[in-house]
């Protein structure tokens, strides 16, 4: 079996050498970069299971690198290390392509259970390509896990991979009512140890594009539960 690929691209030393070390020890192929610059020379020459990425980078910000890397890979999973405590500010970095974000400073136990769950979510994605017919379809919504399109009428939707995976888990359980932590489980993962008002921010994502502009809304908020998609109020 092929050793899974890590790309680390941070400009603390010791914080670079530390998840070297720890990734190494789980069994994983490292790469490290030290600015955004020569971060991107590696992303481009080499092939990558998942990028680890310091939203603070000299050269190039770990936010335009992240852009760049999504402009030519839209599947590889991406972590964002961030100092910043704000739940809004590390959104505003998901919202632009990332999977997942850590705060400095963290545990390693729970870096590491992130990037387990990115691996595995990635690997999932990946499987649907064997079924040419995995279209999942709600009213006028459709969704398909092969080319990861997402339809309204005949408008495409453009939206990040978090985006699309919580859509896409809403339409697996049209019409029944789910809470936060079913939701977290289900796009998250079980690893994920996040703040839950998290699935809050991203419902919200999702309504401005796929509700707010059409008449018919589909996500709906069940007051002290959670959230249903249905196509009635």
């Amino acid at each position: 079996m092929d050793q899974l690929k890590i790309l680390i691209i941070e400009d603390e030393e010791k914080i670079a050498r530390v998840l070297e070390l720890e990734l190494t020890y789980e069994g994983y192929v490292i790469g490290k970069a030290m600015d955004g610059l020569d971060g991107l020379r590696m992303f481009r020459e080499q092939e990558w299971n998942l990028i680890l990425l310091d939203i603070m980078l000299p050269g190039l910000s770990g936010i335009e690198l992240l852009r760049r890397i999504r402009s030519s890979n839209s599947s590889i999973p991406v972590i964002l290390l961030t100092a910043k405590d704000s739940v809004e500010d590390k959104v505003s970095g998901l919202d632009l392509g990332a999977n997942d974000y850590i705060t400095k400073p963290f545990q390693i136990e729970e870096l590491l259970a992130r990037v387990r769950t990115s691996l595995r979510l990635n690997k999932h994605h990946g499987n649907t390509a064997d079924n040419d017919q995995a279209l999942l379809q709600f009213s006028d919504l459709k969704l398909s896990e092969t080319t990861r399109e997402v339809f309204r009428g005949e408008d495409l939707i453009e939206l990040t991979p978090r985006e699309f995976d919580l859509l896409a888990y809403l339409l697996k359980n049209a019409r029944h009512v789910l809470n936060r932590e079913q939701i977290l489980n289900g796009v998250w993962g079980y690893d994920y140890y996040g703040d839950t008002n998290v699935v809050d921010v991203y419902i919200r994502y999702l309504r401005n594009k796929i509700d707010k502009p059409y008449d018919t809304s589909l996500i709906h908020t069940v007051r002290g539960v959670g959230y249903v998609l249905k196509d009635t109020p």
